[in-house]
């Protein structure tokens, strides 16, 4: 019975996210809500490509928090675009110890497929979250880590995001504009 859900789930998200995707990636105009960046070149990817971005986006934010599955998903698309990572949405979901163990194989909700298809759909029009930039990485709020390097530039969807910098010899601080304060710490 479970196998029965799980492959209806993929089937419904694959049909979701190829009918929704078809007018997404014709589609120019600018998008209406104030947490959305402006459009970039639409990108055509496989049903495949799709479901790694969507599966990424669920498994590592707030499932119902569209805020969230777009800065995933922007990250995803920051790797897809920076050399120091594989080639292809799914060789960058795939690639070990840096997202969720089993993001690519555990069944969804299908409570959540449309949601997690509206916001893949976004994210492969250009859409991207306007405060995490550039940034490749992410961890989930409330840890903190204490390395040189890091640059917070966004929180959302249960996560903080950010960039990798080198440390001013001076201060030991992340060479940067001030950054953003963990949402755990206030």
């Amino acid at each position: 019975m479970q196998s029965v859900r799980t492959t209806s789930s993929v089937r419904r998200l694959t049909i979701v996210l190829l009918c929704g995707g078809l007018g997404a990636c014709t589609s120019m105009d600018p998008p209406t809500t104030g947490t959305i960046s402006a459009h970039r070149v639409s990108l055509v990817v496989s049903d495949a490509e799709r479901d790694c971005l969507g599966r990424a986006m669920y498994f590592e934010s707030k499932r119902n928090d569209a805020e969230g599955l777009l800065a995933v998903g922007t990250v995803v698309m920051n790797r897809l675009e920076a050399a120091m990572f594989p080639g292809g949405i799914c060789s960058v979901v795939g690639q070990k110890g840096q997202f969720a163990t089993g993001v690519l194989t555990k069944p969804m909700q299908e409570k959540d497929l449309d949601k997690v298809a509206e916001v893949t759909d976004a994210v492969l029009a250009g859409e991207r979250h306007p405060k995490v930039g550039k940034a490749m990485f992410f961890h989930t709020a409330g840890y903190r880590f204490h390395y040189d390097n890091m640059h917070y530039v966004a929180a959302a969807g249960g996560n903080v995001f950010y960039e990798k910098r080198k440390a001013d010899k001076l201060t030991g601080q992340a060479v940067a504009a001030a950054p953003i304060q963990d949402p755990s710490r206030r």
